[in-house]
């Protein structure tokens, strides 16, 4: 499941990349939240529903958790692409065979971009992630449809809602890991300066630790 907003530059080539998982028997939605380029009608050859809901991360993802037919799912950021055989791998790590039976999990991450300090970025991330049992939508988080719907989806707010969800799903099971690299876009360590975004991330999960509101914190990411 894609949330999508102005992602006509690359939607298409994630699309495509997913073509596996749907000839497979995968479901693959999109969520679009009011896109004022070209990303609906780019999207729509490509998957199986093209939907519009309510702009948010978080909502436009439980709008399309809410329409998909399977018992598991896993939320993709528009700019991120799995590794090859994905689809097994999350079948692998969600089944009640697996040693850990997780209801849960993530995928390892490493990150595009122009920064030579990205690859570090990435290790940091996956290191983080395997430490608090946490992760953050760039790594494609799944679970089982049971598990979403025992935790109440995503919470609506505006940011940090995949650490929300990951602190509710902890409580079900421990996380699958797969290492297995998902490649993201590290377009906005590019855009900020690599130290500085790592800076102001560091701070706003502080922050949030503290608890301060997602609503205030979103104000300050933007």
């Amino acid at each position: 499941m894609m949330p999508a907003l102005n992602e006509a530059a690359q939607i298409e080539t994630v699309l495509r990349a997913l073509a596996p998982w749907r000839l497979a028997g995968h479901e693959v939605i999109v969520v679009d939240g009011g896109s004022s380029d070209d990303t609906l009608a780019l999207a729509g050859p490509l998957a199986d529903q093209v939907l519009t809901g309510p702009r948010g991360r978080a909502r436009q993802m439980n709008f399309g958790a809410a329409r998909a037919e399977g018992d598991a799912l896993l939320f993709l950021h528009a700019d991120t692409r799995l590794p090859p055989q994905a689809w097994q791998l999350v079948q692998a790590a969600l089944a009640p065979s697996a040693p850990a039976a997780a209801q849960w999990g993530r995928f390892d991450v490493r990150i595009s971009g122009r920064s030579r300090w990205l690859p570090m970025v990435a290790r940091m991330m996956n290191w983080r992630s395997r430490l608090s049992q946490l992760a953050t939508g760039d790594q494609a988080i799944f679970m089982r449809k049971g598990a979403f719907d025992a935790v109440g989806g995503f919470p609506d707010q505006p940011l940090m809602e995949d650490i929300e969800i990951c602190k509710r799903l902890r409580l079900l099971s421990a996380p699958a890991f797969i290492a297995e690299r998902a490649l993201t876009s590290g377009r906005r360590w590019d855009q900020r300066g690599a130290w500085s975004t790592i800076w102001l991330m560091w701070q706003l999960r502080w922050r949030y630790w503290r608890g301060e509101s997602a609503e205030t914190l979103a104000r300050a990411y933007q």
